[in-house]
């Protein structure tokens, strides 16, 4: 689920929004473009990602859960993706799932959306520009449009049934996506996963179903950027074949965190019953609760508030691991303005900003990864 602060707030939202960010154009079926760096983009709406659909259990049952059968998408048409490159301008891809976006347009309506839901299509545009585009300068991105289960249904389910759902219609697209980006576009490149929220939640199937059976593709992974979502030791224990990063440098591995702030006001729902989840930090890519300063990052990614276009900001995130918790713990950013609490989400949680405070730390990392990939 999305918030938007629009700046025509007079037609429907698929007419106002329309985004472009270095060379990626967003419109409302297709976004076209050779990439490139996205500090001198612009943003036609600032985008507050609510999204609360990544939960998992503790036990990591994830893996245990099979993709139903025959996705029913047709992936070679253009309008089934978010984002496709103009022109390939780096050895590398980057295979991108979004945040939940779609919403029940009324209570009557599907809990998972087609594939053409407006508020999905609008929704994932704005999601994209905040969170994908940090792997722009280092590689060609691909983004599929998945048919997604809707927030608040999801956060209506218990944690088993949340996985499962998931784990069916979400991921069949997912994997059908993957499959036909194998097959048509990649051409034997290695690749980036990455995701947020929901779409971290489908790669965590991904990951456990279809790399199992797919060892040769799994080798061409540089790494998998699951953040937003809680990845935990029992479910690496079920798949081991897959491994959590421990450093700046290691290849094949999973990245994960989900950020907080000190103090918040209820249960995290996206952490629901996820105990122990493994964090690194995206500052100082260290697995230990040592501390990195706001001035230590890179920089952040942050609409400016009477513009709203999406800026650098320096001096911004700072960030410690809580292990006991298993977050992220963000102590320099302002609560009352970027997470006073909703429907959805306690106050101070900052899921929405996952990516945006670490943007650069995040670009930096997937460029330092693919070096040392190349380098073995």
């Amino acid at each position: 689920m999305l918030i938007y602060a629009e700046a025509d707030s007079t037609g429907p939202v698929r007419t106002v929004l329309r985004a472009e960010v270095g060379g990626i154009l967003m419109n409302s079926k297709r976004a076209l473009g050779k990439y490139s760096h996205p500090a001198r983009g612009t943003l036609v709406a600032i985008v507050l990602a609510l999204s609360v659909s990544s939960v998992v259990t503790a036990c990591g049952s994830s893996s245990t859960v099979p993709p139903v059968v025959n996705s029913g998408i047709d992936y070679s048409k253009v309008t089934t993706w978010l984002a496709l490159p103009e022109s390939i301008t780096h050895n590398v891809d980057v295979f991108y799932l979004s945040d939940t976006a779609y919403e029940k347009p009324s209570t009557s309506a599907p809990d998972i959306g087609p594939i053409d839901a407006p508020s999905m299509i609008t929704g994932d545009q704005a999601a994209f520009q905040r969170t994908a585009t940090a792997f722009a300068p280092v590689a060609n991105i691909y983004a599929p449009y998945y048919r997604q289960v809707d927030a608040m249904v999801q956060k209506s389910m218990t944690p088993a049934n949340q996985v499962k759902e998931v784990g069916g219609v979400p991921t069949t697209d997912a994997i059908a996506a993957f499959e036909y980006y194998l097959q048509h576009y990649n051409n034997g490149r290695p690749f980036i996963l990455a995701g947020h929220s929901q779409g971290s939640s489908v790669l965590t199937h991904l990951l456990s179903v279809y790399m199992k059976d797919n060892p040769k593709v799994y080798a061409r992974m540089i790494a998998a950027y699951v953040i937003g979502y809680p990845i935990t030791q029992a479910y690496l224990d079920q798949n081991p074949f897959l491994k959590f990063a421990q450093g700046p440098n290691d290849t094949g591995v999973i990245i994960s965190y989900n950020t907080e702030a000190p103090t918040i006001g209820g249960p995290n729902p996206v952490m629901l019953s996820a105990q122990h989840a493994l964090v690194i930090n995206p500052i100082t890519w260290t697995r230990t609760e040592a501390p990195a300063t706001a001035q230590q990052s890179l920089g952040s990614w942050l609409p400016d508030p009477t513009t709203g276009q999406f800026v650098k900001v320096m001096d911004y995130g700072n960030a410690q691991i809580d292990t006991a918790k298993g977050v992220l713990i963000c102590s320099s950013a302002n609560v009352a303005k970027l997470a006073p609490g909703n429907q959805l989400l306690p106050e101070g949680v900052y899921h929405s900003y996952d990516y945006p405070f670490y943007y650069f730390d995040i670009t930096a990392n997937a460029s330092n990864r693919i070096n040392h990939f190349f380098s073995k």
